[in-house]
């Protein structure tokens, strides 16, 4: 996520000519009101939405993640379809996927193109996922890393897990430092829907 950061300021930088006051400006700002920076450029600056995605991707994963066989393991028990949501191009996570060696036991990616190019935290996405999949909100359960995306899922009725804290906070129903500890949450909701 370093990486991609980076490249986000460097895109405003180079494709839009936006000095470094302006891009530590906008971004928490961005953050703030649309719920990415993609989003707030395509409101505010009209970007072609394909060239940012590429630009801000264009690096290889491989550098930074190695097969994880604890993570397939706990994949591998999940009883459950397993889908990525992501506001990330789909080519991305498909790459994030196969360097973690995890890969085959999703279903589909979803991806922000899959959505208009509204992503996280916007109801709209989340909606958007729910419809294409044919399920609803109170059948799914959603791990993520921010709070944001895991209270909007949790408004429409998602179970949802927090990645990367253990601290509980309203709006989360769980919280687990890394997401190779979900082995006993998904225990807990197997005994939950058994009785």
């Amino acid at each position: 996520m370093e990486v991609v950061s980076q490249r986000i300021s460097e895109y405003m930088s180079s494709r839009l000519g936006m000095d470094e006051e302006t891009i530590n400006r906008l971004r928490p700002r961005y953050w703030r009101e649309y719920g990415t920076t993609m989003r707030g450029l395509l409101v505010e600056f009209q970007i072609n939405p394909d060239d940012y995605l590429t630009y801000v991707h264009d690096f290889s994963v491989e550098e930074f993640l190695s097969a994880n066989e604890e993570l397939n393991r706990v994949l591998a028990g999940l009883p459950w379809r397993k889908i990525v949501f992501t506001n990330s191009p789909k080519e991305h996570a498909q790459q994030v996927l196969k360097a973690l060696g995890v890969a085959h036991h999703f279903e589909r990616i979803f991806d922000i193109k899959d959505s208009g190019y509204v992503g996280k935290p916007h109801r709209a996405a989340y909606q958007c996922l729910l419809d294409v999949l044919g399920v609803t909100a109170e059948k799914c359960i959603t791990f993520d890393d921010s709070l944001p995306n895991l209270r909007v899922a949790g408004e429409l009725g998602m179970v949802t897990v927090w990645v990367g804290s253990t601290e509980k906070v309203d709006g989360v129903d769980w919280a687990i430092p890394r997401i190779e500890e979900s082995s006993e949450i998904v225990q807990c909701l197997k005994e939950m829907n058994a009785a």
